[in-house]
């Protein structure tokens, strides 16, 4: 966790120092559509999260976008909160639009386990869209684990987000 903590420092840190035109910081928040798939029969959650956007435009096509995101996850009788750095790379469709995808990295914070616990990491793959209007965007993404959330059962993540936010410069 502290590791997780220094990076976010170290991202913003460089964000506020850095005067180039292709460094942008932003906040974001929205609606999850969670469900855990495989050995584990449950109804979806749906959640929210929040968090820090740094985009790192490397070219008119083609950035770098980590993020620190707190999300509520799980089902709707197990409630897993991550802690969640994506790392995405970004392509540029048009102005307005992009794609983007990439590792996601999760770290349990919360959780309502009544036996047992879920693994404390999470590997996840995520992939989207976005749109980008002056200083406001939205985005939709899907999040597909890679990892058990449970040792040794097949449970992995599913999760749909809805997002929108606003860059501060």
């Amino acid at each position: 966790m502290k590791k997780l903590v220094l990076l976010a420092i170290a991202i913003v840190g460089m964000t506020f120092t850095s005067s180039a035109q292709g460094v942008h910081l932003g906040f974001k928040g929205g609606l999850n559509f969670a469900d855990v798939t495989g050995d584990f029969d449950a109804d979806g959650r749906t959640g929210y999260h929040i968090g820090a956007v740094v985009d790192l435009n490397l070219s008119d096509k083609f950035g770098i976008s980590p993020e620190v995101i707190y999300s509520a996850q799980g089902t709707d009788d197990t409630d897993i909160d991550y802690l969640n750095v994506p790392i995405l790379a970004k392509l540029k469709i048009t102005e307005y639009f992009d794609i983007h995808a990439g590792p996601q990295f999760g770290f349990v914070v919360n959780d309502d386990f009544e036996v047992g616990d879920p693994e404390s990491f999470d590997f996840s793959g995520a992939v989207g869209v976005g749109a980008q209007f002056s200083s406001f965007f939205a985005q939709l993404r899907y999040n597909i684990g890679v990892t058990d959330i449970v040792d040794d059962v097949d449970t992995k993540n599913a999760v749909f987000q809805v997002s929108v936010g606003y860059r501060i410069f």
